[in-house]
């Protein structure tokens, strides 16, 4: 927002931070990035997947979901750049996306939930 003359002057100077706040487009990407949070269990399968590569049948029974509903979390996690998938025979696999993106998210769900991955701490933990 180049020269924002605003209406009011509270002697913020937000006016110089509105020159380096990011587009209109990088605020939807953040949305849609949140948007797959709307739902605890597109969560648990994206948090299950930083953590291994797994085909939908054994995400159904980790999950204890039928396949469709997982297929469906599996293909709007991957339309959102957060899982990649790959195929082996008549399989496919899917795990995170190796994207900062993804790690940020996955950093995130373990704060807010405050659990921990294998091998690590606790968020807080000593």
């Amino acid at each position: 927002m180049p020269n924002a003359n605003l209406p009011h002057d509270h002697g913020q100077g937000i006016e110089q931070e509105l020159q380096n706040m990011p587009s209109v487009e990088n605020f939807q990407t953040v949305a849609d990035i949140f948007k797959q949070l709307g739902d605890g269990s597109r969560i648990r399968i994206f948090w299950l997947l930083c953590h291994c590569q797994e085909c939908v049948t054994n995400l159904s029974a980790m999950v204890e979901m039928s396949s469709p509903a997982v297929s469906h979390h599996l293909r709007q996690l991957k339309a959102a750049g957060l899982l990649v998938s790959e195929r082996s025979g008549k399989e496919v696999y899917y795990r995170a996306a190796e994207t900062d993106r993804a790690q940020l998210l996955h950093h995130m769900i373990e704060q807010l939930v405050e659990i921990a991955c294998p091998g690590h701490s606790a968020p807080g933990a000593k």
